[in-house]
């Protein structure tokens, strides 16, 4: 954990981007990497259709819409809504994360993991988001 994280305070053009060296993680294993984060009360504009999250490893990409603020929706099943690819679910510290995409680390010799959200199509304002960074877990 940072005793500091940054908070986006009024921008158009959204790139978050992160790497770690797959030689670092365990062989021949799945993993999902994952972008954490918090909202603050009155945050908007991170829900664009054309928000994108990606994870790279060597010539291999897992790409897929992702969406940093609750749905609207009239969904009893709130567990079902918080566990759909590309939403938002809450953790047990207290910060949310998102699903950026997959990958299986293979031998690690395919240089670095690179982990990213973007969002510079629409370029409507955001506001409100405090990133905590991203994680890197085992599938399970």
């Amino acid at each position: 954990r940072f005793a500091k994280v940054p908070e986006l305070l009024s921008v158009c053009w959204l790139d978050i981007y992160g790497s770690i060296n797959g030689r670092l993680l365990s062989r021949k294993t799945a993993y999902a990497a994952y972008i954490v984060f918090k909202l603050v009360p009155d945050a908007y504009g991170l829900d664009s259709p054309y928000q994108k999250g990606s994870v790279i490893l060597g010539s291999y990409e897992s790409a897929n819409h992702v969406s940093l603020q609750p749905e609207e929706s009239s969904s009893d099943d709130e567990e079902a809504e918080e566990g759909r690819e590309g939403r938002m679910r809450s953790r047990e510290d207290g910060w949310l994360e998102v699903e950026l995409g997959e990958f299986y680390n293979d031998e690690g010799d395919e240089g670095e993991v690179e982990m990213r959200l973007i969002e510079t199509d629409e370029l409507q304002w955001k506001h409100g988001l405090i990133l905590q960074g991203f994680e890197v877990r085992p599938k399970k």
